[in-house]
């Protein structure tokens, strides 16, 4: 009866998807899984890490002055079958659509990204992240594949305080903030080794969000003048042995060992070579990488 109820989710959450242009399948040979498809932890686990190293972050939507389109259709036609990545909107409703086509219960969530802020009121709900609920798990996961950054989550965690969690070489754990609100708020940290210790990078509580609301902080991350991700390029990509980074003119390579490389590009063409190869990204028209 089990099966027959996961096989009934799956086909009801399949069907809704491609109602909306989106193809499961296509977006699994993307990414290259060919594990299991059931609501359980090892397809979320899997799924999620596909993902997060065989699709690159980038903005050059934004740099070209156009907030990228949400509709599941387009996000097929750039991410899955175009040579381009996106930013945290639209790798996480792709990653929400797959697994809503797979039969999981997700909710959007968003959350102020802390990186430099003197505490998270002091910046606005412009990030995307998601709550998933598992068979047989007794408490929610967080889900994220869009976080550009070199300590960012290539496994979802479970969100529970008081633990330490690894996750394909990478640190993590939450933790409870004050604050006034109503909600609790829950803080990501990241470990940054032991030169660097812990630290956060985004707050944020449970409480739903719907893609009305995505689409008005897409268009405000996307077009503002003062968004950081309209002022320059902005490039990540992770692999299982390196993590790559284009910020402005500025290349960084980090290794699996800690080791990191810096190097300033200064010649467009060479820029836009190494974008295609390292990134695996075509630059789109009206695109200058370099000022």
């Amino acid at each position: 009866m089990a099966d027959i109820e996961q096989t009934a989710r799956n086909g009801q959450g399949t069907r809704a998807a491609r109602s909306q242009g989106y193809d499961l399948d296509a977006y699994l040979g993307r990414i290259g899984w060919r594990g299991g498809r059931r609501t359980d932890l090892a397809t979320l686990r899997g799924v999620h890490l596909a993902h997060a190293l065989s699709l690159p972050f980038e903005n050059l939507d934004p740099v070209r002055g156009v907030a990228p389109s949400l509709v599941p259709a387009d996000l097929m036609a750039k991410m899955v079958h175009g040579r381009r990545g996106g930013y945290c909107y639209e790798h996480n409703t792709l990653l929400r659509l797959a697994l809503e086509a797979l039969g999981f219960r997700v909710t959007p969530l968003a959350g102020r990204v802390v990186v430099g802020a003197q505490t998270p009121e002091s910046r606005p709900r412009t990030h995307a992240m998601l709550r998933v609920e598992v068979e047989g798990e007794p408490r929610p996961w967080l889900a994220d594949v869009g976080f550009g950054a070199a300590g960012a989550l290539l496994l979802p965690v479970p969100l529970v305080t008081g633990s330490e969690f690894e996750g394909a070489g990478r640190r993590h754990r939450l933790v409870r903030l004050a604050h006034e609100g109503p909600s609790e708020l829950w803080e990501l940290q990241a470990y940054g080794g032991p030169g660097g210790g812990w630290s956060g990078q985004y707050a944020f509580t449970q409480e739903p969000f719907v893609p009305a609301d995505f689409e008005v902080f897409n268009w405000f991350v996307g077009t503002h003048p003062r968004s950081p991700f309209t002022r320059r390029p902005y490039l990540q990509r992770t692999t299982r042995d390196r993590h790559l980074a284009l910020d402005g003119a500025r290349f960084t390579e980090t290794l699996a060992d800690g080791t990191v490389t810096e190097r300033t590009l200064t010649d467009e063409a060479e820029a836009r070579r190494l974008v295609a190869e390292e990134f695996g990204i075509e630059v789109p028209e009206g695109v200058t990488l370099l000022d």
